[in-house]
């Protein structure tokens, strides 16, 4: 299998998965948590979760994301190119401000311990990772 193909289905399902736990989230689940406060503090790193309509804009993001890494709109190559490219800077600059400790200039009161522990090791390395693989899936494709 070619390497942009991987990368593709790779970002694709991660972005599709990460927009499916904030539908869940803005549903008022607290998974992989035992309570929404513990889960605010680990993932918001507030003491309270963003509401029903802030995590379902995320997952609305997040799903667009998805689309555009996967070549949507098919019929406007063009879009899809500049939409891959612009989600892989925004996962870029997330990334970056996550592993500086600076992802509260992003995301204002995200200042907790915890979160701030819990995004330099996963959420940015996450992040730079998603950034790289949309980068090499869209590169390759419109090469």
């Amino acid at each position: 299998m070619k390497i942009e193909r991987t990368a593709r289905r790779v970002s694709v399902t991660a972005l599709t998965a990460l927009a499916g736990l904030h539908v869940a989230w803005g549903r008022g689940s607290s998974w992989p948590l035992s309570d929404r406060e513990s889960l605010a503090d680990a993932v918001s790193g507030r003491p309270d979760m963003p509401g029903p309509v802030a995590c379902h804009v995320v997952a609305g993001a997040l799903g667009t994301a998805a689309l555009l890494v996967a070549g949507q709109p098919r019929r406007y190559p063009a879009l899809s190119r500049l939409g891959a490219a612009g989600v892989a800077g925004v996962l870029g600059v997330r990334g970056v401000a996550g592993l500086v400790g600076r992802t509260d200039l992003l995301s204002p009161g995200s200042v907790s311990a915890r979160f701030r522990r819990l995004d330099r090791l996963a959420y940015s390395p996450l992040c730079l990772a998603l950034a790289t693989s949309t980068t090499v899936a869209a590169a390759r494709r419109n090469s």
